[in-house]
């Protein structure tokens, strides 16, 4: 029998080993890869956890399709006697890790094969399964990868997964037909899934397949991974059957066993609501009647100019190249240089900033441009010498050089950050009273037809509406966003609409905003 001391060795080699083989490869190499290591602190907290859901004293058929060194196996060699260990497998695509791990485990039951999960026959013996799944991001897979995994994932589990899916949707998916049942499962994978588009799939198998019994997000501030930019969540279930009437417990913060914040949400509910990250901070969605912000503002995203550095001037830039002011329009430096949330106006409409910046737009074919303006001719020819004009927007746009038009917005957003200094909110709404544009590092909100009524009749209402968004709780905000490792916040032009602001109705009482909530309100 292993004593403790043999596997705190045994941990310490391993730690040793991991750091030597990750620094034996580029950061670059290794996200592409997605491979991330576990902590030793987040794997036996896991473990310990893995351990209250198993029966008592029963054995353990231990499974990770992603081993990397063994993290995992080493905490459950930590948290169980060695003798509840009946059998351990471990799969490891890359001999990099895989050949080391296979010498420093030797001499334990541990089993691993230098091959690819995803291309191995299921046999399903194992009652405990713990991962850390490969972060490949859909980029990094190939169409023939996706094809095959896609089919493969529809085989095991019924559903087909979008060809955004991360590689870690598939373990997942791929890794049911190994279980035994009343399997209990442990997935450390990003918490993205729970919001986006292409996690219906993963949502879907969980509600419907097997029973989904915790999932417990990290804090964001607390980066599990310091080489990578996710934000971590431990996902748990066990290959059973639904119970009737079943509640799947949220978690946020701290530990597995002793989170900040606790919630219990009905899978009837889970199955109607898009968003989870919402819980636990947040309670059931209610459904009611209430205005959002696409009830008084279109949000769109702002302008991709194709190459930032090419397409936008400061003044002295503009001086000194002798570029033609009609040919111009001013834009909005980006947040980290926006130091006011209101935008004032010169006379002719330019923002009264310290650092003004002008987004190049010539709307003239390129002969006109050569007869007319010689030196922004010099500058245009400047940037197809350096292949400017290939890039992916400018070629297909009808002329390489020439903007989208995206009329100036009365109130724009930030649409990632990391929490103000000044009040500790992620997001900013800034008044532009400027006819500034703005790049796509903003959310654009344009009013709607309603609220333009509304304007046209009193046109200074457009500040108490603005000062309405900047009230906005936090919490409410990142209800409908989402949140990466870091504390890196965002929200992207639907998720910004669909924000209830049941205050923006209450702040005049003029005939057009009870038309307004006339309109809002169900026949």
């Amino acid at each position: 029998m292993r004593t403790a001391i043999n596997v705190g060795e045994l941990e310490h080699s391993r730690l040793e080993l991991q750091s030597q083989l990750d620094e034996a490869k580029t950061a670059q190499d290794r996200n592409r890869l997605g491979q991330f290591a576990t902590p030793t602190p987040l794997a036996s907290d896991i473990l310990r956890y893995a351990k209250a859901l198993l029966p008592v004293g029963g054995g353990v058929r231990f499974l990770d399709p992603a081993i990397g060194t063994g993290s995992f196996y080493s905490a459950l060699l930590g948290e169980f006697p060695h003798s509840r260990i009946k059998e351990a497998r471990g799969f490891e695509v890359d001999p990099h890790y895989g050949k080391p791990a296979l010498k420093l485990w030797n001499n334990t039951r541990l089993k691993i094969d230098i091959a690819d999960f995803t291309e191995q026959e299921p046999k399903p013996l194992f009652n405990l399964l713990i991962c850390n799944p490969p972060y490949v991001r859909h980029h990094h897979m190939t169409a023939d990868q996706k094809v095959r995994l896609q089919s493969l994932s529809m085989e095991s589990i019924g559903s087909r997964f979008s060809g955004l899916a991360g590689l870690y949707c598939h373990f997942m998916s791929l890794a049911h037909q190994w279980l035994a049942d009343d399997a209990v499962c442990g997935w450390l994978i990003p918490s993205e899934f729970m919001d986006v588009n292409y996690g219906r799939a993963l949502k879907k198998y969980l509600l419907e397949k097997v029973t989904l019994l915790h999932i417990h997000r990290f804090d964001p501030n607390d980066v599990q991974f310091a080489d990578a930019l996710v934000s971590s969540a431990v996902v748990w279930f066990r290959n059973s059957p639904l119970p009737g009437a079943h509640v799947v417990r949220f978690t946020y913060g701290g530990t597995l066993k002793q989170p900040t914040l606790e919630r219990e949400i009905s899978v009837a509910a889970l199955a109607l609501e898009k968003k989870w990250t919402r819980f636990p901070a947040e309670d059931v969605r209610v459904v009611a009647n209430v205005p959002t912000i696409s009830d008084f503002f279109t949000v769109k995203r702002g302008l991709a100019t194709g190459n930032n550095k090419y397409f936008i001037l400061n003044e002295d830039e503009v001086a000194e190249r002798e570029l033609p002011m009609e040919c111009l329009r001013p834009i909005l430096p980006s947040p980290r240089y926006l130091k006011v949330d209101e935008i004032r106006a010169d006379d002719d409409g330019y923002p009264i900033l310290g650092r003004r910046l002008f987004l190049l737009d010539p709307d003239m074919p390129e002969r006109e441009i050569e007869e007319k303006y010689p030196t922004l001719w010099s500058y245009l020819e400047e940037g197809r010498a350096q292949r400017f004009h290939e890039g992916y927007l400018c070629r297909h746009r009808p002329r390489w050089y020439a903007q989208e038009k995206r009329l100036p917005a009365p109130i724009v957003c930030t649409y990632l950050g990391r929490g103000d200094a000044r009040n500790g909110r992620p997001f900013r709404f800034i008044l532009n009273e400027s006819r500034a544009t703005v790049a796509n590092v903003y959310l654009a909100m344009y009013p709607t037809p309603l609220t333009e009524r509304i304007l046209k009749t009193d046109p200074d209402l457009i500040r108490p509406m603005w000062e309405v968004l900047n009230c906005i709780s936090a919490e409410r905000l990142l209800g409908e966003g989402r949140v990466y490792g870091g504390g890196l916040y965002k929200l992207e032009p639907k998720e910004l609409a669909n924000v209830p602001v049941p205050e923006m109705a209450e702040i005049s009482p003029e005939p057009l905003f009870r038309q307004l909530e006339m309109e809002l309100r169900p026949l």
